[in-house]
């Protein structure tokens, strides 16, 4: 009975408690010397350093650091990245102190083509690329300068707004307006930037130009044209203010911040609202200067309609292949990025088909497009980010923000318009918010699949190299 009592106390402590194991302690032995260590962790952290300046979110940039350390024999390394720094340690165990490097990150310039290519370089050293070779090909890779001149990057820019016009369905003459206005506020931002002006006070001048540009816009109604009839200033506002909110990383603030950066998810956020709020107070310098010269624009009494569905497909795909050529990607990622658009305003349309409201349809399709982009990003070895930006900026509410604005600058004496401008800015930032948390689900949905494809090709691979090994022994027997 006692042996059979004590079989039972202990599977009975067994429930409740683990047993500790004593072991002996090991130690890797120290074949890294520090001066090594120091290479290896500078050239990690150079090339997270770029990547978080091109674009990449900050959870990528950790990962990348850590890959590239481990894949040189630092392991483990610690990353820690904040808004505007970079912070890596590397601590052998036994050594005296550990080895530790910080860079500060300068402002985020986008260049889809130059992440791309860290990318493929962070993937030729896991597959064994020397130290030697990896420091002179980033060394390249930095000093590439940026794919397209500016003249391209403004012409880009104003056809982002000419896209965002054909969605609308309207006419030739409103088309070329929107494009002078938004190539003016393209230029004014350029020369504003030659001069080193903060950006905040170059979206308060292409905003303000944008502005004063669809209040004139009417007046050409008086040469008798039909097609000025029809024309349309908050379309031509609207586009310019999709054009001046693309470079906004909403996706990439609310990836840090699902991912725990806080710190990188505030500054993103900060950034967000700062230039958010330069394109809101350009639009209302310019609403109120158009006031005083008597060219006042009265405010849409209701929302405008899209013009007809392949006109919205064909305005969607110039938006996102716009976008990509402003952040500097190649000839693929304008083309996946254009396909992704329809996929995503596919998704928005079918939501909106079924009942859905505006903000959960820009949900939905921020979903599918960034969920079939996470996968094909995989596929056609593209920067994710790239393409997921470029897909969900059809749906940015440009139209909603300018008439919540006009509403709120022409409602001197009428609680109700006050009423309605604040309603409609609430709803375009409910819209923004949806398309951000939209876009982030489907990134975080489609990494476990993309990692499953991934897994299939590597089995696939290698049972292709037993049956070759296999066949190449029945030939030889």
């Amino acid at each position: 009975m006692q042996p059979q009592r004590r079989g039972f106390r202990e599977w009975l402590r067994g429930l409740f408690q683990t047993d500790i194991v004593v072991s002996d302690a090991t130690e890797a032995l120290p074949v890294i010397d520090d001066a090594l260590a120091v290479r290896v962790l500078d050239l990690a952290v150079r090339i997270g350093e770029t990547m978080l300046v091109t674009g990449a979110p900050a959870s990528e940039v950790t990962l990348v650091i850590v890959r590239v350390g481990r894949a040189y024999g630092l392991d483990p390394v610690h990353v820690d990245v904040t808004y505007n720094s970079i912070t890596a340690a590397y601590h052998r165990s036994g050594a005296p102190r550990p080895i530790t490097l910080m860079r500060v990150v300068r402002a985020a310039v986008p260049d889809h083509e130059k992440l791309q290519r860290l990318q493929a370089l962070v993937a030729a050293v896991r597959k064994g690329e020397g130290l030697d070779a990896a420091v002179e090909r980033y060394r390249q890779i930095r000093r590439t300068p940026f794919r397209y001149r500016p003249i391209a990057v403004i012409g880009a820019q104003a056809l982002l707004a000419v896209g965002v016009a054909v969605m609308f369905g309207l006419n030739w003459l409103v088309l070329a307006l929107a494009f002078v206005a938004a190539a003016l506020a393209a230029l004014t931002q350029f020369a504003l930037a030659r001069l080193r002006v903060p950006f905040f006070f170059s979206q308060i001048a292409g905003a303000f130009v944008l502005t004063l540009v669809a209040a004139v816009a009417p007046v050409l109604a008086l040469t008798g044209w039909e097609a000025a009839e029809s024309i349309r200033p908050s379309v031509i506002v609207a586009s310019g203010v999709v054009l001046m909110l693309a470079g906004l990383t909403v996706v990439g603030a609310a990836q840090d911040a699902i991912d725990g950066f806080a710190l990188t998810a505030m500054g993103r956020i900060l950034e967000l609202v700062t230039q958010t709020l330069g394109v809101v107070l350009g639009i209302l310098a310019g609403l109120e200067t158009a006031r005083v010269l008597g060219l006042g624009v009265d405010p849409p009494s209701e929302t405008l309609p899209f013009g007809p569905v392949p006109l919205q497909f064909l305005g969607a795909a110039l938006i996102a292949a716009a976008v990509a050529i402003i952040n500097g990607a190649g000839s693929r990622i304008i083309l996946v990025s254009a396909v992704l658009s329809l996929i995503a305003w596919l998704g928005f349309l079918a939501a909106s088909a079924i009942g859905f409201e505006t903000a959960a349809a820009s949900g939905v399709g921020a979903f599918a497009g960034s969920f079939v982009g996470i996968v094909l990003a995989y596929r056609l070895h593209v920067p994710s980010v790239a393409i997921t930006i470029a897909a969900i900026l059809p749906m940015v509410p440009g139209v909603a923000v300018f008439r919540g604005l006009l509403s709120l600058v022409e409602a001197t004496d009428s609680p109700t318009l006050l009423l309605t401008g604040f309603g409609t800015l609430a709803t375009a930032t409910t819209i923004g918010v949806s398309l951000a948390v939209g876009a982030s689900l489907g990134i975080y949905l489609g990494q476990p699949v993309r990692t499953s494809l991934g897994s299939v090709e590597r089995s696939r691979a290698r049972v292709g190299r037993w049956r070759g090994a296999g066949r190449a022994v029945v030939r030889r027997s």
